[in-house]
């Protein structure tokens, strides 16, 4: 409003808050809800609830989906790629919005003649890897305010403003798991999978059993149930097997990896081997590589390989792996391997 926007509120209803097992709760609960509508009110602009309970659905199927895949999944990346900068681009679109603006903590600056995504100020906040799969059209028509703040500015915006929500917990959870437990929400919808297997050394020599392989993920240390004398860690699933991998510190950490489904926020797409920081998680600090685009079977730049200058830990099919110049995104793809 003060940067002379005329500014409309929406709020994404994502059905069943607070119901049962499974049920949206973190930044899209009840509560949350209410708050909205209160501080359009008190900043004067139309506000609409918009249900995307199907959409959420199809974000769950996915999740569901990975797993079954033993790949680990990051549903908050497909949230922001098909639901908020998706789904209600074009709500917006169709009700004459120009722009969409969101509270991430991350930046879009003009530079040498481009729009670019860039991390946040707040560098413990920032979420501009969560952002990488939007595409370079999009770039075009998001505002993202927040991005050139630090959380504690945010919330003294909020008190001088007197919008009453200064003192809210950030949410940390993914939203439609109920009580941080992502196994109970996978093995009710996916029972097929909750099967004893093996678990083994990367010898393969068996170790025990376990009671379902999505309950692991690449670099779990915690809560395997087998002492072995020294620390050991997930390095490998295989869903085929039905097997769990364990293995030490080193066997975890893998020089190289592959990306599929990339998305590039520069023009022109490269075509050639660049220089890069690649970040494989969201609170990974990321590690220099070498990025190699390669085209797909139509001729498409969607996928690359990344060799790292040194060996990094716990590369996970699933993820995504963000390639960074500087602050500023180039692109990124999912893991599909780290060999």
């Amino acid at each position: 409003m003060r940067a002379g926007y005329e500014v409309t509120g929406v709020f994404m209803c994502l059905g069943r808050a607070g119901k049962g097992k499974g049920a949206p709760k973190g930044c899209c609960s009840t509560e949350d809800a209410r708050d909205a509508k209160e501080v359009a009110a008190r900043l004067g602009i139309r506000y609409y609830v918009l249900n995307f309970q199907r959409e959420l659905e199809e974000i769950i199927e996915y999740f569901v989906c990975e797993y079954r895949r033993a790949r680990t999944p990051n549903p908050c990346i497909m949230c922001n790629t098909n639901m908020k900068f998706g789904k209600l681009w074009e709500y917006a679109r169709a009700s004459g919005i120009d722009f969409i603006a969101t509270g991430h903590h991350a930046r879009v600056q003009e530079i040498d003649g481009q729009r670019r995504l860039c991390r946040g100020v707040d560098g413990l906040k920032d979420q501009s890897y969560s952002l990488f799969g939007i595409g370079r059209e999009m770039l075009e028509k998001m505002v993202l305010p927040v991005g050139d703040y630090t959380k504690g500015q945010i919330r003294e915006l909020a008190v001088r403003m007197k919008l009453g929500v200064q003192d809210k917990d950030e949410s940390q959870e993914i939203c439609f798991v109920k009580d941080d437990d992502y196994a109970e929400l996978v093995a009710e919808r996916a029972p097929e999978i909750c099967r004893v297997g093996k678990v083994v050394d990367t010898q393969g020599k068996e170790l025990g059993e376990h009671e379902g392989v999505f309950r692991y993920t690449i670099g779990q240390r915690r809560g395997l149930r087998i002492a072995l004398g020294e620390p050991a860690y997930v390095v490998r699933l295989d869903a085929t097997s039905n097997t769990v991998v364990l293995g030490s510190r080193e066997e975890l950490r893998q020089k190289r990896l592959e990306a599929t489904g990339g998305r590039w926020l520069i023009k022109p797409e490269p075509q050639e081997s660049f220089e890069a920081m690649v970040q494989i998680r969201y609170n990974h600090g990321g590690a220099a590589g070498i990025v190699t685009p390669r085209a797909d079977e139509e001729g498409k730049i969607s996928r690359a390989v990344v060799e790292f200058a040194a060996p990094v830990s716990a590369i996970t099919p699933g993820q995504a792996a963000v390639f960074y110049e500087d602050d500023m995104v180039v692109g990124g793809g999912w893991i599909e391997k780290g060999y």
